[in-house]
């Protein structure tokens, strides 16, 4: 059985995979689709992160694919009904960037709380001391944290901002009355936790109904002063809305990681800049701990597949 791996994945990942499977393992490869298809023409799996589309044209040379192996949670973008027609697995690595990801919402509510504290290296080095320009910021704790999603990540992210002194609300239609107090989150609906919380954390997935999810009107109904932060996918926010709501400073600051076209183009609504926002290249989950963890969660469970199906 043959694996092809066209993204970047922990190399004792691979390793392991490779004791068992004839694997083609090229970091690169997905910069060359037309390569990259060809390779999968006889392949049983393939292990991908975000950037692989695994769409209908790359199932149509995959004529022998069994199962795909997302390096990630998010899965938009890959065809679900397309692979469950031809009875493709599909296996995430649920659960494995949890802890990053909640690490950088903390980190990131922490730099917003506190406009220019962490970027003032060059001037304090060079003699100046802005110590008026960049005083005066605000406290976690006691704070309200507004969890939008109560998955694996929103969860962590819950049980780190308790952790903080922080009171923390979700919106989690979905999820059992138990998933709340086990947490100690109160559960409220969208418009009272936009209307409260301090600060709005996304963990939902992409989907046609989440799209635009965060809109010109949900920003404008957001508590005066509060940062938003966006780990989840791009696509949710209304960008535009986000950047004007900055400079008009009806919120006090944003972070984004994750873009609907990633790397951004030039000409894009963040091009011009807005007060105290925070663009990462969606690294939220990409510590080495987190990819050592999803390498090994997705490889287990290919491997476990494919053996039952031998």
């Amino acid at each position: 059985m043959k694996i092809v791996i066209p993204e970047v994945m922990d190399v004792a990942a691979v390793d392991s995979l490779r004791q068992k499977f004839d694997v083609l393992y090229d970091q690169a490869l997905v910069e060359r689709r037309p390569q990259m298809l060809g390779a999968l023409q006889d392949a049983t799996g393939i292990i991908v992160k975000e950037r692989t589309q695994v769409d209908r044209d790359l199932l149509a040379h995959a004529k022998q694919l069994r199962v795909v192996g997302r390096l990630g949670v998010g899965l938009d973008n890959i065809d679900l009904p397309a692979c469950r027609e031809r009875d493709i697995a599909v296996f995430p690595a649920t659960g494995a960037n949890a802890t990053s990801v909640a690490e950088y919402v903390i980190c990131a509510s922490l730099m917003l709380l506190r406009p220019g504290a962490y970027g003032s290296t060059d001037r304090v080095a060079s003699g100046r001391w802005p110590q008026k320009e960049v005083r005066g910021g605000r406290e976690l704790d006691r704070k309200t944290m507004g969890v939008i999603g109560l998955g694996a990540i929103g969860q962590a992210v819950a049980r780190l901002a308790r952790g903080l002194g922080m009171r923390v609300i979700a919106w989690a239609p979905t999820k059992a009355p138990e998933v709340f107090s086990g947490l100690g989150v109160e559960r409220v609906e969208m418009d009272r936790l936009l209307a409260e919380a301090d600060i709005v954390t996304l963990h939902i997935p992409l989907t046609d109904k989440t799209r635009g999810f965060i809109s010109k009107e949900r920003i404008a109904a957001m508590r005066q002063g509060a940062v938003l932060i966006n780990t989840a996918r791009g696509g949710i926010v209304d960008d535009a809305a986000l950047v004007d709501a900055l400079k008009a400073g009806r919120l006090g600051g944003a972070a984004i990681d994750v873009f609907d076209a990633e790397p951004l183009p030039g000409d894009s609504v963040f091009a011009g800049g807005a007060p105290n926002l925070v663009l990462t290249p969606h690294i939220a989950g990409g510590t080495v701990e987190s990819t050592e963890r999803r390498g090994s969660v997705v490889a287990q469970k290919v491997s476990d597949y494919l053996a039952q199906i031998r």
